[in-house]
């Protein structure tokens, strides 16, 4: 039935009489419904662009401690050089809202974790998860040595991830360490299988690796994950074991070549170093710094830049505070 003859059965029952202010409203909508698609015109559609490109900022002080309770005033945006106004802003930690969470745990299975740091990296997790679940936190666990696997696809539910983690077992006769590929394939199935980004609905995202620091037989670089997960909005975090990435005991450590790639500092992760043989004050620390954080989001602008490209978003604290955000800008496409 066409937008007319709707309007002619309105008109009729209002000719007979038999009309109240339902109709009158109704026929008011459908007029106005004409007219905004131009009497039936098959012109081009016109497209609005209204979304809004989200970047996810922690906050630390001199001692590397989450800030909360901070303000939008509190920030400044600069986008290419040029500073500009913050179009929605949100202190997104769990205890405030229920908010989507999807943390992928990327797990180094190779030789360079030992059994007893398996053992005690199975019981941390869990108490990690037990810290920030919800009905709306989802988690899963990627391993990797030289095949990556998905050994808990995302859930919900700790005790079915409790059950898997029992389960770990070490690649006795892997050769490799893919680290990047591990973490690539958990950028993309958070992606694919996370919560959803909606209408006053922001997914936190997060990859969390724990690995000896030493990458070999990658498939996909540094790079390509650092450009794939700033795309998603993901922050990878890294747990560096001291099994292999020390140079000895009393002497200075070593700067692995994970460290070296910059991808947590390019996503906004953080890069923990395990000197003690207990995992909970780390993977304390990490939920902290997951669930005490900030949303700052922009609509995308030409006026700052030349057009159509990479804009460059830079966010700094008003007050002095180190700003980590999850990706470095966003790309407009003509």
């Amino acid at each position: 039935m066409t937008l007319f003859d709707q309007i002619g059965i309105v008109v009729s029952s209002i000719s007979s009489r038999e009309f109240n202010l339902g109709m009158v409203t109704r026929l008011t909508c459908l007029i106005l419904l004409v007219s905004m698609t131009g009497f039936g015109q098959r012109d081009e559609p016109i497209r609005v662009q209204t979304e809004l490109v989200g970047f996810e900022v922690k906050a630390t002080d001199k001692d590397g401690r989450p800030v909360s309770g901070l303000t939008a005033d509190r920030f400044r945006v600069f986008e290419n050089g040029v500073e500009r106004k913050i179009d929605f802003f949100q202190p997104m930690s769990r205890l405030v809202g229920n908010r989507p969470l999807a943390v992928v745990f990327a797990l180094d299975v190779s030789g360079s974790m030992t059994k007893a740091e398996l053992e005690r990296l199975r019981s941390s997790l869990s108490e990690f998860v037990r810290r920030l679940e919800g009905p709306e936190a989802y988690f899963s666990v990627i391993t990797f040595a030289m095949n990556v696997k998905t050994v808990v696809p995302f859930t919900n539910r700790r005790q079915r991830l409790d059950e898997r983690l029992g389960r770990l077992r070490h690649d006795r006769e892997g050769l490799s360490t893919h680290a990047y590929d591990a973490i690539d394939a958990a950028v993309r199935s958070i992606v694919r299988n996370g919560p959803k980004t909606g209408p006053g609905r922001i997914p936190q995202r997060a990859v969390i690796v724990i690995t000896d620091g030493f990458p070999v037989g990658d498939v996909v670089s540094s790079k390509t994950v650092i450009e794939r997960a700033n795309k998603a909005g993901v922050s990878v975090h890294s747990v560096i074991l001291p099994s292999f990435s020390r140079a000895g005991q009393g002497r200075a450590p070593v700067i692995t070549p994970f460290e070296a790639s910059g991808l947590t500092e390019a996503t906004g992760g953080i890069s923990i170093v395990a000197t003690e043989k207990n995992f909970d004050p780390i993977l304390s620390r990490l939920a902290v710094a997951i669930d005490e954080s900030y949303v700052i989001a922009l609509y995308p602008t030409r006026d700052s830049g030349a057009g159509s490209g990479f804009q460059t978003v830079r966010i700094e604290s008003t007050d002095g505070y180190e700003i980590k955000q999850n990706r470095s800008g966003y790309l407009i496409r003509e």
